[in-house]
């Protein structure tokens, strides 16, 4: 069979100018099997900028020292740059300040940091934590590790057939017993954007505090923590355009004050002695050690970028990119959509017949195609669904419509290998 793409002229109608965008990620460049490279793989790690590579490659060059702790000059600069990218982390998430905002290695981080911080210090034996039947298993997991620990119940929000949270169960899953929500702002699995300003006020409401995993949400909407009134939020550096190993945490700073430190050495201390120990002020209390200050100064390279480009008009040319590919997915006999809520963002999982995603997955890299296959670090999703992995395409301000049609093609060759 022949793939023909949908003629719809509203699909051809760009938000961005994304030649001109593509030529600033290198790496779009290559060929893989000897196909130019296809890239669908953003929500697992965006590809970099060349002006975040570069700014990590002159600080490593022209400006490396360890920040927070010398009086010569390198140290200076690498001090000010280092602090330089946390306030541009605290404009890109519009929080109150600087010091609301936590380096991490990643969202992952972000939520452990909470859980130890804030969990293990406020929570106890009978307490009841609220996560969703979406989550990543990095809001998972956590939470069940603080709930063996204290003896606390973990509640989870059921979600309905096109994944989509269920927001009258939300509200009666509330009791005297809760006291902390954890949820993510957008589905890594099925790309689903939760009602997060809705919840965040019946959270509220019920006098619980609530943490955002926003991983997923900040590369594809823009975010404002004020706005939002969430306690806690959480983003990786590498989802939104940056380097690997590096993210950061919002916390209201009450809150933070109040934490117990994640971890102890270096750099999160005023005075040490074998009797006692006087912690530093926030953020710095959760920040022992050495940090990723190359990584944490790419990040704001990569933000300085996004910004640039505008998150608003990213947002609606991703969105134009998920249409186009629901609507070109949907009429392949044999692709089932797994997870069609309303509201969606940069991801569309699939399974494609009785062949195996992984199996989808190698096809398509045949064809220069990079796809995600598996479970997504999300089975319960995949059990809600009845099954063990799907296929997954996730968008990036860089792809296009052609490759939107690329991979429906490559599709067709898979049903017809396995035909």
């Amino acid at each position: 069979m022949i793939h023909r793409p949908v003629k719809n002229a509203a699909f051809r109608s760009e938000a961005l100018d994304v030649t001109r965008l593509r030529a600033d990620f290198p790496i779009l460049g290559r060929r893989i099997n000897g196909k130019p490279l296809i890239y669908l793989d953003s929500a697992a790690s965006a590809q970099m900028p060349m002006a975040a590579i570069e700014r990590m490659r002159r600080y490593q060059m022209e400006e490396h020292a360890n920040v927070h702790r010398g009086v010569h000059s390198l140290s200076e600069i690498a001090t000010n740059a280092y602090e330089d990218a946390r306030r541009k982390v605290r404009l890109f998430l519009g929080a109150r300040e600087d010091r609301e905002i936590v380096f991490v290695r990643g969202a992952t981080e972000a939520v452990n940091l909470v859980m130890h911080g804030y969990g293990r210090a406020f929570l106890g034996a009978g307490d009841e934590i609220v996560i969703s039947a979406l989550e990543h298993h990095s809001n998972i997991v956590p939470w069940q590790m603080l709930c063996q620990e204290k003896g606390a119940i973990l509640r989870v929000i059921p979600m309905n057939d096109a994944g989509e949270l269920l927001l009258d169960e939300y509200e009666k899953l509330f009791s005297a017993r809760t006291r902390f929500v954890a949820l993510a702002h957008v589905s890594n699995a099925l790309g689903t954007v939760n009602p997060i300003a809705e919840m965040i006020r019946t959270a509220h409401r019920h006098g619980a505090p609530i943490l955002i995993d926003g991983a997923q949400a900040a590369p594809h909407l823009p975010v404002n923590v004020q706005e939002l009134d969430c306690d806690f939020y959480a983003f990786s550096g590498h989802k939104v355009y940056g380097p690997t190993g590096v993210g950061a945490l919002y916390g209201k700073a009450a809150l933070l004050e109040k934490m117990q430190p994640y971890q102890g050495g270096g750099d999160m201390i005023l005075n040490v002695s074998f009797e006692h120990t006087d912690y530093n002020e926030i953020p710095f209390k959760f920040e022992a050690g050495t940090p990723a200050i190359a990584a944490a100064i790419g990040l704001g390279a990569a933000l300085d970028y996004v910004g640039a480009v505008g998150l608003a008009q990213i947002a609606a040319h991703e969105h134009q990119l998920l249409s186009y590919a629901t609507e070109l997915l949907a009429a392949i006999p044999e692709v089932r959509i797994i997870g069609t809520a309303r509201a969606k963002a940069g991801v569309i999982s699939f399974e494609v017949g009785d062949v195996h995603p992984h199996d989808v997955g190698t096809l398509l890299n045949d064809e220069g195609i990079a796809i995600r296959a598996g479970h997504h670090c999300a089975q319960p999703v995949m059990q809600s669904y009845g099954v063990a992995a799907t296929a997954r395409a996730s968008f990036g301000l860089y792809n296009t419509l052609a490759e939107v049609d690329a991979l429906a093609a490559g599709i067709h060759k898979v049903k017809k290998v396995f035909g």
